[in-house]
């Protein structure tokens, strides 16, 4: 079977490390550490993936590059007769992945847009880097397409912030059903207050 230029892309995003796009990442790197936290660019860097996720290259869609810190959250110290060691300070795990602040800044950045997806593009020693998908609900050409004219209805303003893209609804712990999910859904905060 003939192979089709997006597999080729695809193996080759697989294994960034085992492949050419090595080379190509620490240039990119440096150029985009010099640009903004949030930039819209021309083209999808991997177009493989961002077809995957419901990428079209029409009017009403949009793909921007959003940049953000790695690793962990810190508190601010309080003044205690303890080491800091003691005081759980350091290694804070954030309520949300970094793919979702990704696209949450994204959407702050075009109000009038929708965030359909994002995939991961690269990441340095600081910094790691996602495109956004977005999608434009009352655009013409999105509300005759027959795949995204969902993106119009009113139920679906604000995915983002909501937990309803892709990486939202892993985090919220929508990819697992059945025994040992029953405090997941509708949501764990609203579980939480059942036995109140």
């Amino acid at each position: 079977m003939v192979k089709s230029m997006y597999a080729y892309v695809r193996e080759a995003w697989a294994r960034p490390d085992k492949s050419d796009v090595k080379a190509l990442l620490w240039d990119r790197m440096q150029v985009w550490r010099r640009e903004g936290s949030v930039v819209r660019i021309e083209h999808p860097t991997r177009i493989d993936r961002a077809r995957s996720l419901g990428y079209k290259a029409k009017q009403g869609i949009a793909v921007v590059r959003v940049q953000v810190r790695r690793g962990g959250r810190r508190a601010s110290r309080y003044v205690r007769a303890r080491r800091s060691a003691r005081m759980g300070k350091n290694k804070l795990t954030a309520g949300k992945s970094i793919q979702r602040i990704a696209e949450e800044r994204a959407s702050r950045r075009y109000p009038n847009m929708e965030v359909l997806n994002s995939y991961w593009v690269g990441q340095d020693g600081k910094l790691k880097y996602y495109e956004v998908i977005l999608v434009d609900g009352h655009h013409p050409s999105i509300t005759s397409d027959k795949q995204l004219a969902w993106m119009a209805n009113p139920t679906h303003r604000g995915r983002a912030e909501r937990g309803k893209t892709s990486a939202g609804r892993k985090g919220r712990g929508m990819r697992t059903r059945g025994k040992g999910t029953e405090k997941t859904r509708p949501s764990i905060r609203s579980n939480a207050n059942q036995g109140k």
